[in-house]
């Protein structure tokens, strides 16, 4: 007999009676109770977390920062309650203690008293953290603390960036503030920037105006030193005129009765002395000449520095917008070339006065050449004209005291005159250095403003001025500038649909150990017939094959019509769940066949083994060592690698690995079990009297 008509023979046997044929329906329906069941229960316990009673204690007094209230607890009380992430129950502290404690709420968020005051200080001078305080007891629900752990989080992160957004917001208008003050402080160096600019134009026109000075006063110095030097050999020349001609005066008039007897002898000597009288006239009057070209040289230049340094003085000084530093010399080195030109004009006067000394010395000295000359003329005829001679000589003597008289005078008051020059040159000198280094010193101060005007404008450039969006964008930007760009791929769309790879083996391997609690391993009536080892193993498998393929079925309708299963590739999930089953069976089947009713409870110990390694909950790699080492070698781990795929979407690599895993498993269990039928073909003591009967 052939190995399909042993398993539908076998398959037969549950429809001759009523209690077989219930048996056969429960076999069928067990998979969908403990699949159905266990994803109807984790379908989405996230979705139901509003109807979990939690304590919402909001001792939060508030506080005001600059005339504007903080309400932090309130606000998020609020939030919280339109969020509806738990069944919030606002309580006194007291009572959300006891409730936590005997079980009424499963934990409780507090807001104490100085909340608000604590947020409000990240902006003044001591800022300190807010904190929200959570009680949980892990007594009443451990998983209910975890979930909390995550909500609260995502709470505390939002309570952070209000706070940071009001913080930045404040920090943002502040330098509003400053970049204005900036723009001020830029167009300020501006102005100042302009007037130096000025000033510097006015200190080097001030420079310019001191170097012509010093060239006039220096000219004016040389000149009066030149006529100091001629009038004190003009004063030299008429002192020894003077002297002469009082001593010659002397002797004519003392001798006049002596030599008169003899002036025909001395003719000659009396010519000769006349003769020098009149040249050293001559001499006196040239000096006289060069002190009347000089003089008017000597007073223009002396006016010229005067009136360029009161021109200067007025322009720095009077006119000019901002004083000058060096008005007060200034103001002395014009006073000092105003008394200099006044001395010049004196001079000028002098000489120029028809009526004065200077004039009357000239016209003396020519008196005297003139009357030299004729006394040379009149030597030989001296003792002829002795008594007009000697009236002459006394004029003479007379005339050269006076010349003397004024030539000291002159002297004495060019002396002055050049001391006068010389300090003035000094002080010009002195000014024009001075103007120099304020010129240079307003030349690097015009550098600078006109960098700092730069630097404030470069400043008010990069100091940010934002409108009220702007600003509210980048507080925005700001207080919270790292945000997870989340990308769920292939996301299960509730809690129930991730953990179906999981539960559905598990349901499918449970229907294969309960079906050979029913149906024999191995076909007894193909064992006593003798027939062969591989159609026993196929009768014995076959049927719960069929079986577990009618489990799928019923399992996925449910699950997908009642419950709201939608796989990501439904056929290819039924299709490998077929193939699933039939290698659960397989596996199933030799243990049975091989260990008899011990293989029954080998059957549960793997089952637990393939639970816990396959990773259907947490990450393999979170379970110890020993999980880790079994986890290749069993095949649910393969299988729930490979529903997840077909339940979600994903690359088809690890589902085309569990195929060919799962057949080699199937492959090798049956091949196992043909080996285990061959041997039971075979009577021993061992089967005759069995150790252990369940």
């Amino acid at each position: 007999m052939r190995s399909p008509r042993l398993a539908a023979l076998e398959l037969r046997r549950f429809g001759r009676g009523r209690l077989p044929r219930a048996a056969l329906v429960a076999l069928l329906l067990l998979p969908l109770l403990y699949g159905a069941l266990y994803l109807w229960s984790f379908w989405d316990p996230y979705g139901r977390l509003d109807r979990v009673p939690v304590a919402l204690v909001n001792a939060d007094r508030g506080a005001t920062v600059d005339g504007k209230r903080i309400t932090a607890g309130d606000d998020i009380t609020g939030r919280l309650l339109e969020s509806r992430t738990f069944e919030w129950h606002e309580v006194d502290a007291e009572q959300a203690r006891k409730g936590v404690e005997d079980g009424t709420y499963y934990l409780s968020l507090t807001m104490p008293s100085d909340f608000s005051a604590r947020i409000a200080s990240s902006s003044g001078a001591s800022p300190e953290s807010g904190a929200l305080r959570v009680r949980t007891n892990d007594a009443n629900n451990y998983i209910v603390g975890q979930i909390s752990r995550t909500v609260f989080s995502e709470v505390r992160t939002a309570a952070s960036t209000r706070t940071a957004r009001s913080f930045l917001d404040r920090i943002f208008i502040s330098f509003s503030d400053i970049h204005g003050a900036t723009v001020e402080a830029a167009d300020g160096a501006d102005r100042l920037s302009s007037g130096i600019g000025k000033a510097e134009k006015g200190s080097k026109d001030l420079a310019d105006g001191l170097k012509d000075a010093e060239d006039g006063s220096g000219k004016l110095s040389g000149g009066l030193k030149n006529l100091h030097r001629g009038a004190g050999d003009l004063e030299d020349g008429a002192a020894r005129v003077a002297a002469g001609t009082h001593t010659l005066a002397g002797r004519v008039n003392g001798t006049a009765d002596r030599v008169g007897p003899f002036l025909k002898d001395n003719e000659k000597t009396i010519g000769d002395t006349a003769r020098l009288v009149a040249d050293s006239a001559a001499g006196i009057r040239h000096n006289l000449d060069t002190l009347v070209e000089r003089a008017p040289v000597a007073a223009k230049g002396a006016h010229l520095a005067a009136d360029g340094l009161s021109a200067v003085h007025r322009r720095r000084c009077e006119e000019a917008v901002l004083p000058d530093p060096a008005c007060a010399d200034l103001k002395k080195a014009a006073q000092g070339a105003a008394d200099v030109a006044t001395i010049a004009d004196d001079l000028n006067t002098l000489i120029a006065d028809e009526d004065g000394d200077l004039k009357k010395l000239d016209a003396d000295l020519a008196t005297l050449e003139k009357q030299a000359d004729a006394l040379a003329e009149r030597a030989p005829h001296l003792s002829e004209d002795l008594d007009d001679a000697v009236e002459k000589i006394n004029a003479l003597d007379s005339g050269a005291t006076e010349v003397a008289k004024g030539a000291k005078a002159l002297h004495t008051g060019l002396g002055t005159a050049k001391k006068g020059a010389s300090d003035l040159d000094d002080g010009v000198g002195r000014l024009k250095t001075g103007a120099e280094t304020l010129n240079g010193g307003m030349y690097k101060l015009v550098d600078g403003s006109g960098k700092l005007a730069g630097g404030l404008h470069d400043g008010a450039e990069r100091i940010p001025d934002y409108d009220g969006p702007e600003r509210e964008r980048r507080t925005g930007v700001m207080a919270d500038p790292v945000r997870l760009a989340a990308q769920d791929l292939h996301k299960a769309p509730n809690y129930g649909t991730g953990f179906a790879p999981y539960f559905i083996p598990l349901s499918l391997w449970v229907g294969a150990m309960v079906a050979y609690m029913l149906i024999a391993p191995m076909n007894r009536r193909a064992l006593a017939a003798g027939a062969p080892a591989w159609r026993i193993a196929l009768a014995g498998w076959l049927p719960v094959a069929a079986i577990g393929v009618l489990q799928t079925a019923a399992l996925m309708a449910v699950l997908h019509w009642a419950i709201g299963l939608q796989p990501a590739r439904a056929a290819g999930t039924v299709a490998f769940l077929f193939l699933v089953t039939a290698c659960f069976a397989a596996i199933v089947q030799w243990l049975n066949a091989r260990f008899g009713a011990a293989g029954r409870i080998l059957v549960l110990a793997l089952l637990m083994l393939q639970l816990t390694s396959a990773g259907g909950t947490y990450p393999v790699q979170t379970s110890p060592d020993f999980f880790n080492a079994i986890h290749p070698f069993l095949p649910m781990s393969y299988v729930v690698q490979a529903l997840r795929r077909l339940v979600t979407g994903g690359g088809l690599g690890p589902v085309w690995t569990a195929c060919a895993v799962l057949a080699v498993f199937t492959a090798g269990a049956l091949a196992l079990t043909a080996l285990s039928a061959r041997r039971r073909q075979v009577w021993t003591l061992d089967r005759l009297h069995p150790e252990l009967s369940l």
